[in-house]
């Protein structure tokens, strides 16, 4: 027996030696291969230093089949990008244009609620005169490849980021963005049809995207309890508040108002996995749209996104996946795709597809165009069955009208590259304002010192905060114990909803009230 266990004990220390040598190599590999990926890093920042006249987004058609016939830049890239290949699930259908007898008698079925009506067309007077410039963003250099490396597949929200990934945003002002075309939804109020009501609302679910084709950088995660107005009740007839109502997961409650007769309410969850060549972000959670006039009841939900070339190469970002928008009072359903980039699809990048059909599933309109430029919309006049798809797959061809633009992106301000790619509106969200509640995100001191261009004191500002956030919710978590309550959002409350019964938060009142009577915040609790 002692003998045996020398002989194990000699074997074993020989094959422990052997494995710390593939250890130590192992190790010796990975410390070269992140220097190497680190220097690649470092000269393609340099590169687009040199070269700031290239374009944030993957190019287009055109572009492609030029540069993969005399340039290096398409081809150079190919192994840092992931492809999806397109080609694979062809378009569910084909439209071509109906006999155009039918044009004249039923076109003008199509003006919908787009017609020059006074409240729509009229500029109104604003109230005051709202900001068009921020600071320019300074050129901070910074190496993403030592941050990320170490936060492959974990939630980046529960990981401290130094502002220089951020924009002088946060999510609340983010998600205050989606009203960016709020005359989609005044002009669907006042649709007689609706399934014509259907297009508008189904363009708004789309137009909502279009603020993030340049917008590469992140916002800031809100605090428990911070929240976001955006008062446009005299200017634009709408009133939106925003309020953090969780923070692991970060979740936030959105509710909007409009004296046109409609109501937005949401409450999105966000969840962010780094792949290491990509980050997704998946929003979890549904927004419903509700008219006071027809009580049509809308609800969907949002699509993936994806911020491409993380390690090497330009950012660009991309949305894919499906939305269907219900209407729980007639049936009625818009299914839309965002079919995801492919380098070797011939669809126009960032395309967006839907149809529009009734409770027994007959098509009526059909809606095309890209999530980041417009929306065109057709009425359907015949459908039929087609095998000629890819590999027999079955497709749908309508015979349609002529196609209506029904929504186009607006154009963004002069010198926005300078500006994080802000549009018009985004340019106000941060402006500092009278009355808002001592919670709101303008108040936030680390998001204004880096709106101002003073990253480092921003840096230390934010590690503040999240100090004295970690410290609040050990106090919350005994006080919870004791009282065995769980966090109570100030001027939201949870309940189910009742058309799809998930449970949400939904805006109790009292904010508003509390402005209009002169602001009395006390009942805020003291985050910054």
């Amino acid at each position: 027996m002692i003998n045996a266990c020398r002989d194990f004990l000699s074997i074993a220390q020989n094959h422990s030696k052997r494995w710390q040598k593939a250890l130590q190599l192992e190790r010796a590999q990975r410390i070269r291969l992140e220097e190497t990926l680190e220097q690649l890093a470092k000269q393609h920042n340099h590169l687009e230093r040199a070269f700031r006249g290239a374009t944030v987004l993957p190019p287009s058609r055109s572009n492609m089949d030029l540069g993969s016939k005399g340039k290096g830049d398409a081809s150079d890239e190919d192994d840092d990008n992931e492809f999806f290949d397109a080609m694979e699930d062809p378009a569910e259908f084909i439209t071509i244009p109906a006999d155009p007898k039918y044009h004249r008698s039923l076109f003008d079925e199509l003006s919908l609620a787009s017609g020059p009506e006074s409240p729509q067309h009229l500029e109104m007077e604003p109230v005051r005169r709202r900001r068009t410039r921020i600071p320019e963003k300074p050129n901070y250099y910074l190496n993403l490849w030592s941050i990320m490396k170490n936060c492959i597949g974990k939630e980046l929200s529960k990981i401290p980021m130094p502002v220089n990934f951020n924009e002088p945003l946060s999510m609340l002002q983010r998600l205050s963005e989606d009203l960016e075309y709020y005359e989609l939804l005044d002009k669907a109020s006042k649709c007689q049809s609706s399934l014509e009501q259907m297009c508008y609302v189904a363009a708004f679910t789309v137009s909502s995207y279009s603020t993030t084709v340049h917008r590469t950088s992140k916002p800031f995660n809100p605090l428990l309890g911070e929240t976001f107005e955006l008062d446009r009740l005299r200017e634009c007839g709408y009133r939106s508040l925003c309020e953090q109502v969780s923070h692991h997961p970060p979740a936030a409650a959105h509710h909007a108002i409009s004296e046109k007769g409609w109501t937005l309410r949401q409450e999105i969850t966000l969840a962010s996995k780094f792949r290491g060549k990509y980050l997704s972000v998946l929003p979890f959670g549904s927004i419903h749209c509700i008219f006071d006039k027809s009580a049509n009841h809308y609800s969907w939900k949002k699509v993936t996104t994806t911020v491409h070339n993380i390690i090497v190469g330009k950012l660009w970002i991309d949305q894919s996946g499906e939305i269907d928008v219900v209407n729980h009072k007639t049936g009625d359903r818009c299914h839309l795709k965002f079919t995801p980039y492919s380098y070797f699809s011939r669809d126009v990048p960032r395309k967006v597809t839907g149809v529009v059909t009734d409770k027994d599933g007959k098509a009526h309109y059909v809606l095309s165009g890209t999530w980041d430029e417009k929306m065109e919309f057709s009425r359907i006049m015949q459908s039929s069955k087609s095998e000629s798809g890819a590999e027999g797959k079955q497709r749908t061809v309508y015979q349609t009208l002529k196609a209506k633009e029904i929504w186009r992106k607006n154009p963004l301000p002069e010198g926005a590259e300078n500006m994080y790619y802000f549009s018009s509106l985004a340019l106000t969200l941060n402006e500092p304002e009278e009355g808002v509640a001592p919670t709101d995100s303008r108040w936030r001191p680390d998001q204004r010192l880096m709106e101002e261009g003073h990253w480092d004191e921003a840096n230390a500002e934010k590690q503040r905060l999240e100090e004295k956030q970690r410290i609040a919710r050990r106090e919350r978590e005994w006080e919870i114990v004791k009282a065995a309550d769980t966090y109570q959002a100030l001027w939201f409350e949870k309940m189910d909803e009742p058309t799809s019964g998930e449970s949400m938060h939904v805006y109790k009142g009292g904010y508003w009230e509390t402005k209009d009577s002169g602001g009395g915040w006390d009942v805020c609790p003291d985050i910054f």
